[in-house]
């Protein structure tokens, strides 16, 4: 066999889970490369925008990273409310002991300028054992001597061999799915985010969200805002900027033909956020991702051979109702990845490693946050579509909504239950018909006039930064069909009914008398958020290292 450069661990991928990874690697003198497709960390990556730091995790990202909160972050969070909103009616609760159960501190974060300073810090500890941190390099698959994982294949240089691989290469992780660890088949296993950073001077946060330097605040909303899609939308501040945005069932957005741009405008328009947006609306970044649903897609044995898998790459984003966390699951996960493979090491057993990892997300509860059993144990009869409309018809009922009004003192300490966020089904009652039924019996109308106006889709990737990588698309279209791939036109977020500069087309081709229902694909204004590798019959990798959108924000 070819003989190919070596290192004893690669690790794909600086975000936080890579970061966390490749730290503890170091400090176990492990030598490590770290192998990041954007330009620089961050500039691939987006996330709604908050990290925790949970009291029963064994490794939080402040303690790998000692002036982690005071130079990467933006603002704690120290008030958490949801909006349950029926037209122009809120009904809001409190959600703070909800948000603090179990939790040490929680920042807002942006991508671009947070993955930048772990990128820096990693680069330092891996150069000290022999390794550090290349970017613009694009881990395209999986490196195999007769059948065997030992290193990783690249568009820009030769493969390189390890001894250990840790993939924390995100939610569309080409080397998840080369293992045949993860899948693209099922929509409803699905998230699909939105978001837009808005440009918001440091004082003018202080006076419209009342908060000091050391405070922040995190906004939920749900209820008839976003038609009948499950999901709601979220508001976080930053130091002078704020993060607004939503999360929808994919499957969802599909069934319902929603755009998310347009959801996402539904949300910036509406009268509750009058106040805080003002009159100078002014958008620096649009944005999208796919976010996988744990309680569906968490790996239980992320490994396969010498390759471990953490963070979105192996599905670990607890999505639960108001319980958002991701970034935190992967810094704990890609820690004890690298904890396992060290201990697997100094028992010569590293063919162990990945076993050690599967246990160690068992025995510290991870594996109990993201996939709870009470979920399984209920998904079966409290998805089950009858079930849903019998529910639903009740809440609407003279009796439902007399039992809403009844229990008006006590939703919001239900609202701040954990148990309950847990067993929350993926269904339209939690997301859209309770919360409208609470603002249609207990809101107060909002008196404001909104007077924003948010930019067009067209002004949004006008927007973005691209470097395109000319004659070299990263998406095939594989049928054309309009039934077949019909639904990337609505749900690419960079894409639109009769709209003809996103990446998604659809036109009538009538020739001698028979037409054609078709659908075309053009991936510069691609956001390389995966959601067409979903619902559209495509081949799809990543752009190769460099090229494609470079986020500023993140």
């Amino acid at each position: 066999m070819t003989e190919y450069e070596h290192y004893e661990a690669i690790v794909i991928g600086a975000g936080p889970g890579g970061a966390a990874a490749a730290a503890t690697l170091a400090n176990y003198g492990i030598e490590t490369l770290v192998l990041e497709r954007g330009v620089e960390a961050g500039s691939k990556n987006v996330s709604g925008g908050l990290i925790y730091a949970e009291e029963s995790s064994p490794y939080t990202i402040d303690s790998l990273f000692p002036g982690f909160r005071e130079e990467a972050a933006e603002r704690p969070v120290t008030d958490y409310r949801i909006h349950n909103i029926a037209g122009t009616k809120v009904e809001s609760f409190d959600l703070t002991k909800l948000h603090e159960h179990d939790t040490e501190w929680c920042d807002a974060v942006l991508r671009r300028k947070m993955d930048s300073w772990l990128e820096d810090r990693v680069h330092e500890r891996a150069r000290e054992t022999g390794g550090g941190v290349l970017t613009g390099v694009h881990v395209n698959g999986l490196l195999r001597d007769q059948g065997e994982i030992i290193g990783v294949t690249m568009d820009e240089i030769d493969p390189i061999t390890a001894d250990v691989i840790i993939a924390a290469d995100g939610v569309n992780s080409e080397v998840a799915r080369a293992a045949g660890l993860m899948d693209w088949d099922d929509p409803s296993e699905w998230f699909q985010g939105v978001k837009a950073v808005v440009d918001m001077p440091h004082d003018v946060i202080a006076e419209r969200f009342d908060v000091g330097d050391d405070e922040g605040v995190a906004h939920l909303f749900s209820g008839d805002l976003f038609q009948d899609v499950r999901g709601g939308g979220f508001l976080y501040t930053n130091q002078d900027t704020l993060s607004i945005g939503t999360v929808f069932h994919l499957d969802s957005l599909v069934a319902e033909r929603a755009e998310p741009h347009e959801l996402l405008d539904a949300l910036l328009t509406h009268p509750l956020l009058a106040d805080w947006l003002g009159d100078d609306y002014h958008e620096l970044e649009y944005s999208a991702k796919l976010v996988p649903d744990s309680k569906k897609v968490a790996l239980r044995e992320p490994h396969l051979g010498r390759l471990m898998v953490v963070g979105d790459a192996a599905g670990q984003m607890q999505a639960q109702g108001p319980i958002i966390k991701g970034m935190n699951h992967a810094v704990t996960a890609g820690a004890l990845a690298a904890e396992a493979y060290a201990q697997a090491k100094s028992r010569n057993k590293t063919e162990q490693a990945g076993e050690l990892y599967a246990k160690k997300l068992r025995d510290n509860g991870v594996m109990r946050k993201l996939r709870p059993r009470g979920y399984d144990t209920l998904r079966g009869l409290t998805e089950n579509e009858t079930v849903t409309d019998v529910v639903d018809d009740v809440l609407t009922s003279f009796v439902g909504r007399a039992a809403i009004r009844g229990l008006s003192g006590q939703l919001e300490r239900l609202y701040n239950t954990p148990a309950l966020s847990a067993l929350i089904p993926d269904t339209r009652t939690p997301y859209v018909t309770l919360p409208t039924v609470i603002g249609e019996e207990l809101g107060v109308p909002i008196r404001e006039t909104s007077n924003v106006t948010p930019p067009t889709l067209e002004a949004r990737i006008g927007e973005l930064r691209y470097d395109t990588d000319i004659g070299s698309p990263h998406i095939e279209l594989l049928d054309n069909d309009y039934d077949v791939s019909g639904a990337a036109v609505a749900a690419c977020p960079v894409s639109a009914v009769g709209f003809g500069g996103g990446c998604y087309r659809d036109e009538v081709i009538r020739t001698n008398g028979s037409e054609e229902h078709v659908v075309s694909l053009d991936t510069q204004p691609c956001v390389e958020c995966g959601t067409c590798a979903v619902v559209a019959k495509t081949k799809w990798t990543h752009p190769r290292g460099g090229k494609g959108v470079d986020f500023m924000e993140g």
